[in-house]
Formats: structure tokens, C-alpha cells, sequence
């Protein structure tokens, strides 16, 4: 069941790691949260799974394919939005090409820290930081 559009929007955001490195990616200017880095991913349509909402982002953003996804190991609703972000483990195949993003890296979760990270970005790398 998905809730009326004026109220609460759900968005995956896919956590896609290889080894102890994670793909990020920086927002594009223009956009809400501009030049900010963030885990990829984006709006679950109505009817999606997460599978399928992963897919259809991440070809959209990275030119890969979304193979699996786990469960949301992580919600947060996004301040001063209708977003409520989850962030899910994913599997890819490919190798990400930047399509949409101002830029993109994998990156250590001591290196992500370092960087300027989107607000529900920035409390979901405190929670893993925090589960270690």
C-alpha cells in the first residue's frame, strides 16, 4: 500500500559495496542537496519493488543493473522534505559510468565521512560507523 503523494515519498537508496569500499555519488548543482554525495538510488514508484526501483535508478544514474537487493537496513525521513530514504543493500553488475551525478567513487567509510554528505546520507554513515 503506498500512501497519497502529499504525503510521504519513499526513496531507495542503494548501498552498493565491493570489498570495504562503497559507491557515492555527488549530487548534481541543480538539484535539492546540490554537490552533496550521497549513496545512488532514487523516487519507488507506485507498484515498485525495490528490486525493480533499484534497477530502473541505477541503469537511469550508473548504467548498471541492480541484481538483488536486501531489506532497508536504515530509514531516515529527509528534513524539510516528504522523503523518507531507505537504505537498502544492493548487488550490481557492471561497472558504474556517471550518467547523472556531478561525479562519482568508491569510497572507504573513512573517507566518506570526510566528505560533504547529503543530511540522511550523513546519519546513515553514523549508523554503520556505529554497528562496526
Amino acid at each position: 500500500m503506498h500512501a497519497p503523494s502529499d504525503s510521504v515519498i519513499s526513496v531507495l537508496a542503494a548501498v552498493i559495496a565491493h570489498g570495504d569500499k562503497y559507491l557515492v555519488c555527488q549530487r548534481p548543482l541543480d538539484k535539492r542537496h546540490g554537490g552533496l554525495w550521497e549513496f545512488p538510488g532514487g523516487k519507488i514508484e507506485p507498484g515498485e519493488s525495490l528490486l525493480e526501483a533499484a534497477n530502473r535508478e541505477l541503469t537511469e544514474e550508473l548504467n548498471v543493473a541492480a541484481t538483488s537487493v536486501g531489506e532497508p537496513i536504515f530509514s531516515v525521513h529527509d528534513e524539510g522534505s516528504p522523503f523518507v530514504i531507505n537504505f537498502v543493500p544492493s548487488e550490481i553488475a557492471g561497472a558504474p559510468i556517471c550518467l547523472e551525478h556531478a561525479d562519482i567513487r568508491w569510497a572507504s567509510l573513512a573517507d566518506i565521512q570526510q566528505l560533504d554528505l547529503a543530511p540522511s546520507d550523513r546519519k546513515f554513515v553514523r549508523f554503520l560507523l556505529d554497528r562496526r
